[in-house]
């Protein structure tokens, strides 16, 4: 049986983003935790496909297999490739580059040909260089904000108030001490990154920010950038629907 219908599915670390495309169209779209009941459930069509682009341990793993079984639906897991259209991935091993960056920068060269910095911020934040003429050249990865509190709270004896900060020039609690430099350290790697794609390319390259922590980061940082939510489900839904014309 044929199907026009597509889930994909974003598995991040702590959220799972999620989109329904039909015929070229996007149905609907979302996002929520693993101890959520899926909003896409009401969507799902017996053997639909299901493309999954996964970063998550295997328990979540786990708990996406038992929602999609009772629907017989069998997902494929998305992994990153040497070459997509004219995007060039040049890590060393381009399989060990995560997937959900994979997508992301797929979807970031279908949105523009200028050289880009494609910033993702989650769990972790990865910070990616795209080159204009289509190259992958490298990025940072970079502990997220509540990643940074965790460790600062699991490493030293006194810092225990990390929760309920916010950004200040000089901080005088440690919650907000915990909250500056966590965001202070966020928007130096992208600085430093977008300086030097600068310098390598002689032109100020276009930034794209996703992750759910973006819209929090967004206003604070001093470089020029365009908020894109779905940008990994966008790259999803190029490469799943070039694999099905196929």
């Amino acid at each position: 049986m044929m199907h026009d219908r597509r889930l994909l599915l974003d598995a991040g670390n702590t959220r799972l983003k999620w989109a329904v495309v039909e015929k070229g169209q996007w149905l609907a779209h979302g996002g929520g935790r693993y101890d959520e009941p899926p909003e896409w459930l009401p969507f799902l069509q017996n053997g639909m496909p299901c493309y999954v682009a996964s970063v998550v341990r295997d328990q979540h793993k786990g708990r996406l297999q038992e929602w999609l079984t009772s629907y017989a639906i069998i997902p494929v897991w998305l992994s990153s490739e040497v070459q997509f259209a004219d995007l060039r991935n040049t890590y060393v091993d381009p399989k060990q580059l995560g997937v959900d960056r994979w997508m992301a920068l797929i979807a970031a060269r279908q949105r523009s040909q200028a050289s880009t910095l494609v910033v993702s911020v989650g769990t972790a934040m990865t910070v990616d260089a795209l080159s204009a003429g289509g190259a992958f050249s490298g990025g940072l990865i970079v502990p997220g904000m509540h990643m940074m509190a965790q460790a600062l709270l699991q490493g030293t004896a006194h810092v225990i108030d990390v929760d309920g900060g916010d950004l200040q020039a000089f901080p005088q609690s440690t919650a907000d001490a915990v909250r500056s430099g966590s965001i202070a350290a966020m928007k130096g790697a992208i600085r430093i990154q977008y300086e030097y794609l600068k310098q390598a390319t002689g032109e100020s390259p276009h930034c794209l920010i996703t992750g759910g922590d973006a819209a929090y980061l967004l206003p604070h940082l001093d470089v020029p950038v365009e908020l894109a939510p779905l940008l990994i489900l966008e790259g999803m839904e190029r490469v799943t629907r070039e694999g099905e014309s196929v």
